[in-house]
């Protein structure tokens, strides 16, 4: 065997090795991109829920609008939540229309009738949604498929319920004490 073609032998054992380096890192981040497809924590989430209205329950508009569910959505890119709905244990649904939630940020939806904004959103609705005692927000995308949800009270159950904290209200003023349902 000539130097020569010791040289090349060489050139092509190293172009082969570097080659194969080339494809296995190209094809590494797509297989970890893979197993990372599926978060363990959605990218929008209920972050808080004030089922009952403080003050004087007597459904006017100021009492049904300080009973609200909060969405935040805790990702940087913003979120169509076009069809997307949150629906109480009773069947009582909320779908949101032509509305995108930011990133890193927060959105109301309140109980009773307003204006809608970017940081407020109404379910136009003249009675209560959520039961003072024991209920359960759910959060659905627009295929129907399970995000987030939020129980209180006693008995609740859990469902399809990735968080399984007790009495997961959260806000300022939450009541138990009050009877309206």
């Amino acid at each position: 065997m000539s130097a020569s073609s010791s040289v090349t032998a060489r050139r092509l054992a190293a172009a082969a090795l570097a080659a194969g380096a080339l494809v296995g890192a190209v094809s590494l981040p797509a297989s970890a991109a893979d197993r990372g497809a599926r978060p363990d924590r959605p990218s929008v989430e209920i972050s808080a829920v004030q089922y009952a209205s403080p003050g004087r329950e007597d459904r006017s508009q100021r009492s049904l609008n300080r009973e609200w569910v909060e969405l935040t959505n805790t990702k940087r890119h913003t979120v169509n939540l076009d069809g997307w709905t949150l629906q109480n244990k009773d069947g009582r649904t909320y779908t949101f229309h032509h509305y995108r939630l930011e990133g890193r940020s927060t959105v109301r939806i309140h109980t009773g009738e307003g204006r809608d904004t970017r940081t407020d959103l109404f379910q136009d609705r003249r009675n209560y949604v959520w039961d003072n005692h024991a209920d359960t927000a759910t959060l659905r995308n627009d295929h129907g498929r399970f995000i987030d949800d939020k129980s209180w009270g006693r008995n609740h159950h859990h469902g399809d319920n990735r968080h399984h904290d007790d009495d997961r209200h959260q806000g300022d003023n939450r009541h138990h004490g009050d009877n309206r349902r």
